[in-house]
């Protein structure tokens, strides 16, 4: 399941694909318009600084911006930063994960196309695409 903070990371990068390019949008207008808590935002978008998807800026005239275009960023890449993997299983979300019962599971050539399908809708789809 998405949780909120994908959602919202979501409709951070839609509102500020709408803006001028360039322009530093302050936090507090994208809330307002999102009708999403300021409190909030402010934890959501340090994490999308930090994962290098906006630039933030402090002061007059500060505010966020996108880092690149709208059609250089994948829905994807905005869910994974925000909620880990998008893996349906333990045994798919690390390499690291050790199942005893991998090379006999039933199940797993499943879970594999499942998550492929998962990875491919959400890759395939461009933050521009998003924009009305």
């Amino acid at each position: 399941m998405i949780s909120t903070r994908g959602r919202y990371a979501l409709r951070v990068m839609i509102d500020l694909a709408k803006q001028e390019p360039g322009q530093a949008v302050p936090l507090k207008d994208i809330a307002e318009r999102q009708e999403i808590s300021k409190k909030y935002l402010e934890i959501i978008v340090k994490d999308m600084v930090k994962g290098n998807l906006i630039a933030g800026s402090s002061g007059r005239g500060g505010g966020y911006k996108l880092l690149r275009k709208p059609e250089e960023y994948t829905v994807g890449e905005i869910l994974e930063l925000m909620e880990g993997t998008l893996s349906s299983v333990a045994c798919l979300a690390s390499d690291d994960y050790d199942c005893p019962r991998r090379s006999v599971c039933e199940t797993l050539p499943m879970w594999m196309e499942f998550d492929k399908t998962v990875h491919d809708f959400f890759y395939g789809r461009k933050l521009s695409d998003l924009i009305k």
